[in-house]
């Protein structure tokens, strides 16, 4: 079982390293894997927006680049009285690469939620739909 506490606080590490000069929107995630090991990530954004990159994609991309194959939990941070959960094409990845995880949503304040990938996505389309 990860600990929490833990992958929120590299998600928020890694949310520090954002590039979002164009929102100003940082956000950090933190994936974990059952083998203990914690993949963070943040969203670097562009001019055109359109080729932007979600934290929670930076996490798995790197997780599944260094070998990494099988996640029991992802941690989100932003900087927002709301929780943020992820959007809908990080939602599409990280049901097909980590199933049905508990995703820890986080801000500054130390709020947080932990919500099920199943119930934060509860119609995936997936490898069983083709």
């Amino acid at each position: 079982m990860p600990d929490y506490d833990v992958l929120i606080s590299v998600a928020k590490q890694a949310r520090e390293n954002a590039h979002a000069k164009f929102s100003n929107f940082k956000v950090g995630a933190a994936l974990h894997t059952p083998s203990g090991k914690i993949f963070g990530g943040c969203n670097v954004e562009n001019a055109t927006y359109g080729l932007t990159i979600c934290a929670e994609r930076v996490a798995i991309f790197k997780a599944i680049s260094e070998g990494e194959r099988r996640f029991d939990a992802i941690a989100v941070v932003t900087d927002t009285d709301t929780l943020t959960p992820p959007c809908g094409a990080c939602r599409q990845l990280i049901w097909e690469f980590c199933g049905d995880v508990p995703v820890i949503l986080s801000n500054l304040k130390g709020k947080t939620e932990t919500i099920s990938m199943r119930t934060l996505f509860p119609k995936p389309f997936d490898s069983s739909n083709l």
